[in-house]
């Protein structure tokens, strides 16, 4: 994926903000020499950040028509507005050790006996997990194969069939569930919902009649 930035020689909370009422992000890029002070036509990010590639691939990023690889490394929004404040990249090359997150994509569930004969449902725990790996081993998303998948079954980390040389940041954890297969809710019939309703009183009346007594 290609990205396009230009230097910028003013720094400081005044010219950031000036850069931003001109349609413009400000920037950094890092790593492997000197920092380098960069900026994003705004909407060209806003949009590049709404891709997945985006966030998980090594970009050819030119600057001022020199060109880099990097990887996208943060970035910041408002809080409540659509605008994208500032954005880090971190300079990479092939042998560059990456951790980083990359999407999950769930594949085959519809020809899996859970969902096809069983009628169930698949929750997704996470849709993205950390990986560790070379910067060349780098891949843009992990296939969960759920074609097997039956009722009842939970995936974790550990059923996952990687890339090559990429192995998963557990941070201490020696289970990292994934997805689950789950029943789908059945509907309640008329009597059902009453009995509910009944049983919901009765134990908002008891709960009222315990407060009264601890008066």
């Amino acid at each position: 994926m290609k990205f396009s930035v230009t230097k910028r020689q003013l720094q400081g909370t005044g010219a950031s903000r000036r850069l931003r009422g001109s349609g413009k992000v400000p920037g950094i890029v890092y790593g492997a020499g000197e920092p380098i002070m960069v900026e994003a036509d705004h909407n060209e990010i806003f949009f590049a950040l709404k891709k997945e590639l985006f966030h998980a691939s090594i970009i050819e990023l030119s600057i001022d028509g020199e060109e880099q690889k990097v990887v996208l490394r943060d970035f910041h929004n408002h809080p409540w507005k659509q605008q994208v404040l500032h954005f880090d990249f971190q300079r990479v090359n092939n042998t560059t050790r990456l951790r980083k997150k990359v999407p999950l994509h769930f594949i085959n569930a519809e020809e899996s006996p859970a969902v096809k004969l069983e009628g169930c449902i698949i929750n997704h725990a996470i849709n993205e997990i950390e990986i560790e790996c070379q910067a060349a081993r780098l891949p843009e998303h992990i296939d969960v194969d759920l074609s097997k998948a039956k009722k009842g079954d939970v995936f974790h980390a550990r059923n996952i069939v990687l890339p090559r040389g990429v192995r998963v940041v557990r941070h201490g954890q020696s289970v990292i569930p994934i997805a689950s297969v789950v029943e789908p809710e059945r509907e309640l019939s008329a009597e059902e919902l009453a009995e509910k309703a009944a049983a919901a009183a009765a134990a908002a009346e008891a709960a009222a009649a315990k407060g009264k007594k601890k008066k």
